[in-house]
């Protein structure tokens, strides 16, 4: 019997063309399936807001940088590919050497998650940037050392950072330090001076007759006057003295490197320019005067307490001898 070989109905294709057709299919599918990956992976990265990097180390060169790039930088993305430069301009000059070394700290950690510099972005605003960087290749590997990494903008984070802190250290009526942040500047101040075994005065000073003030003006008209004592207060010390209110109607101020004569200069610039002050309240003019009492360290001195104490009862007595006058203890 002769074996015959089938043949293929009329008008379909041979076997070796039928397989190449469905190869052909499978192929159009799989780069339409390509095609679709690539473009969902594009859309994520443009959905992304933060700016996804890749460096090589070596080379000096940026090889990837993703679309937010130029919505938070503000800069073209082909000028960084082409120059790394590019990303050191866009850094707040005082930032500079910080994120330039906490970048060289990847190659000795291999992770550095905690990068945060300021940009100037190209119409001048300035952010703040999270940068975290890591290594991708190790450079005993034989191949190329890449860094790669994430920067977001955490401008708004650190607005709101400030804000906290700001609500957390200042007096809301006076805008002046707070009792707590004022004593923890002072607790500070002293223990810097005790261990520099250098001078410091404590000045605490309190309103003459205030609840006269409020009984017969208001309460409105006695929050006018905390304020602008407060005003004048931090307008006359000096950079680097602390001046807060710690309650009521009574403020402090901590002179770090003044003896209390150097100090008691500045006290009394301070109760002129508050003896100026004039208020007006239904057509009546009135102003107001202070007492003080000012302190220094001393050899004994074991805590700030002991400072305060004495201020304390210097000014009491400054009030006993009849108010507006300053008073050494």
């Amino acid at each position: 019997m002769v074996n015959k070989k089938p043949t293929s109905p009329p008008g379909s294709p041979a076997p070796e063309a039928a397989q190449t057709l469905l190869a052909l299919m499978h192929a159009q599918g799989e780069v339409a399936r390509l095609s679709e990956r690539e473009q969902l992976f594009s859309s994520l990265l443009d959905s992304v807001n933060a700016v996804l990097w890749a460096f090589d180390w070596e080379s000096r060169q940026v090889l990837y940088v993703s679309p937010a790039y130029e919505r938070i930088f503000g800069r073209s993305t082909s000028l960084l590919l082409a120059d790394f430069n590019e990303w050191r301009d866009s850094i707040y000059p005082d930032d500079l050497e910080y994120a330039e070394r906490s970048l060289a700290e990847v190659l000795v950690k291999g992770a550095v998650e905690d990068r945060e510099y300021r940009i100037i972005a190209a119409n001048g605003q300035v952010r703040w940037i999270s940068d975290k960087c890591f290594i991708n290749q190790q450079a005993d590997s034989g191949q190329r050392l890449i860094v790669v990494g994430m920067a977001e903008d955490i401008t708004e984070k650190k607005r709101l950072e400030g804000e906290l802190q700001r609500l957390a250290t200042t007096d809301v009526l006076t805008q002046s330090s707070n009792r707590r942040h004022f004593f923890d500047c002072a607790q500070d101040a002293f223990d810097s001076a005790r261990q520099a075994q250098t001078p410091l005065a404590f000045l605490l000073l309190d309103i003459d007759d205030f609840k006269q003030i409020n009984d017969t003006y208001g309460h409105l008209q006695g929050d006018q006057v905390l304020q602008r004592i407060a005003d004048t207060g931090k307008a006359v010390l000096r950079r680097g003295d602390q001046f807060g209110r710690i309650g009521g109607e009574e403020f402090a101020a901590v002179f770090p490197g003044c003896t209390p004569q150097m100090a008691q200069q500045i006290a009394e610039r301070l109760q002129r320019e508050i003896q100026r002050l004039s208020f007006i309240h239904e057509a009546q003019v009135f102003g107001v005067t202070i007492s003080q009492g000012l302190t220094g360290i001393r050899e004994d001195d074991e805590t700030l307490d002991s400072l305060f104490a004495r201020a304390d009862a210097a000014m009491y007595q400054a009030k006993r001898q009849g108010k507006n006058q300053i008073v050494i203890g």
